[in-house]
């Protein structure tokens, strides 16, 4: 087939090439027509040669279910769905489904898979801005489901006024014959089914349409027996959807943005920067929140313990997580653990969606918001303290970094692991009075500044007095903060906004 490759239930070969993929099933002449005309149309350009097409049609189960206006869309929904998610796994970067039906319900699924889905509206709307600039009616035949929805007022409309055959025509002329028994569906392509859509496009142009628009896939398989026959233009739907989709350039999916979130180290922490995520996002309505997917890991191997100890090394189970975070469609990460940002440097390398780095974005915070500091706190597990990753960043910004002495440094800890520690669930009393203490200890030694630098830490309850001691610096607000900031940027189309601390 001149360099055209069609492919079925197979792995593509040749990664370099563009592969695209045809949802069959849905009507399964309509489906058959536009991957040949997509084939005939690759064929004729010498640039096309070596273009996969996989034609994707499997048993649906619909059975002779009419479009009418009580049709139910749900099983379609799932067939479509679970078609373009197989195309995805497979290597298919573009996918064309060819049935107006389906394009109603397009738009919900389109944002849960990782491919370019090509609407044939896009084509026909070329066509109307180009072609068939000025026209003042735009005849529509299509099922009575599809002409109930609205969808070619929705996505036509802005052309011209559209028609459709009146409720008598419709019922007896249009469906019967696509549905009927001598119809395109049942496998006939001439005599009856042919007079009674040539008898609908006549009715319609007597209504004044000066084209007529075939919303049904399948109407286009007759189309050079009709278009003879009628006297004004006749699309063909099915070429117009082919060429378009060969023609325009392969695009990444237009995609809500997602947060990937490295869940339980600590699980209680990742409750906290859930919540603060949600907080600090300006919200009118349920959808305006930001998307997350979480995976709460609390086996990856205690942090502390690897960098002061010999503690398991917890670098491949964070790698591995962020790389599932990925793979379930994140665009970027964030760890809400302090410590673990001691193995960031290892990990983005082998990552191309970048981790928010919490450190960097919290010296960011303290020298935008309190610019005469000079000397900053940090109240952190043993293992970060000793890691130095908070010192190296610190210093870096001409900040000096103050940490607690030994004895502090183990009510630090016991805050944090002790048997009435936070990690145990322990929010006030012990644990509260050795974070009071430590700040107090912080504040003698000149911190002018305390950064929690656990991210259980701002979990513990303080008295008003302590807390006043010095500014505490929360990092998981200042993660959540930024986290949000990146997801309105990316809703905003605006790359100037992409936080310091983001690879």
């Amino acid at each position: 087939m001149n360099g055209i490759k069609l492919v079925a239930h197979h792995e593509f070969m040749d990664q370099k090439k563009r592969r695209f993929g045809i949802v069959g099933g849905l009507g399964a002449l309509g489906g058959a027509d536009v991957l040949l005309k997509m084939i005939r149309t690759a064929q004729r350009s010498a640039s096309l040669n070596g273009t996969d097409i996989a034609f994707e049609q499997r048993h649906f189960g619909e059975g002779a279910i009419v479009a009418d206006g009580n049709y139910d869309p749900t099983r379609r929904k799932f067939y479509v769905y679970n078609a373009l998610k197989d195309m995805e796994a497979r290597g298919i970067d573009t996918a064309l489904v060819p049935c107006f039906l389906s394009h109603t319900f397009l738009r919900e699924i389109t944002p849960e898979v990782a491919l370019q889905v090509v609407s044939v509206f896009d084509a026909l709307r070329r066509q109307f801005a180009t072609e068939l600039a000025g026209v003042r009616k735009i005849g529509v035949l299509t099922s009575t489901y599809l002409k109930r929805t609205g969808i070619f007022e929705r996505e036509l409309g802005q052309f011209a006024q559209i028609v459709y055959p009146d409720d008598d025509t419709q019922a007896n002329t249009v469906m019967q014959a696509i549905y009927g028994a001598n119809g395109v569906r049942a496998g006939h392509h001439g005599g009856e089914c042919l007079q009674r859509l040539l008898d609908a496009c006549l009715h319609l142009i007597d209504a004044g349409a000066e084209v007529i628009v075939p919303g049904m896939t399948e109407i286009p398989v007759l189309i050079d027996s009709l278009r003879p026959l009628v006297p004004v233009p006749l699309l063909d739907s099915n070429l117009l959807y082919a060429e378009y989709a060969l023609g325009i350039d392969a695009a990444a999916p237009q995609r809500e943005f997602k947060l990937g979130v490295v869940g339980g180290v600590g699980p209680a922490a990742t409750v906290d920067f859930m919540r603060k995520v949600v907080k600090l996002t300006t919200a009118a309505r349920d959808q305006d929140h930001i998307k997350m997917v979480v995976e709460q890991n609390p086996q990856i191997p205690d942090r502390t313990a690897n960098l002061i100890g010999s503690g398991d090394d917890p670098t491949i189970p964070l790698l591995a997580t962020c790389m599932r975070l990925k793979s379930d469609g994140a665009n970027a990460i964030a760890i809400p653990c302090n410590t673990a940002h001691a193995y960031v440097d290892r990990i983005q390398p082998y990552l191309d969606i970048p981790i928010v780095n919490m450190l960097s974005e919290v010296v960011r915070h303290i020298r935008e918001t309190l610019p005469g500091v000079s000397r900053v706190g940090l109240l952190a597990t043993s293992g970060t303290v000793a890691s130095g990753v908070y010192k190296s960043v610190v210093e870096a910004s001409g900040l000096t970094l103050v940490v607690p002495d030994a004895v502090f440094q183990e009510r630090v800890m016991a805050s944090i692991y002790g048997a009435k520690g936070v990690k145990a669930g322990f929010t006030s009393g012990e644990c509260a009075a050795h974070l009071a203490a430590s700040i107090a200890h912080l504040q003698a030694q000149g911190a002018e500044v305390a950064v929690l630098g656990c991210t259980e830490l701002p979990l513990i309850e303080l008295a008003a007095a302590d807390e006043a001691r010095l500014p505490l610096i929360d990092p998981t607000a200042i993660l959540a903060g930024c986290c949000v900031a990146l997801a309105t940027a990316s809703r905003e189309g605006d790359p100037a906004t992409t936080p310091a601390g983001v690879a």
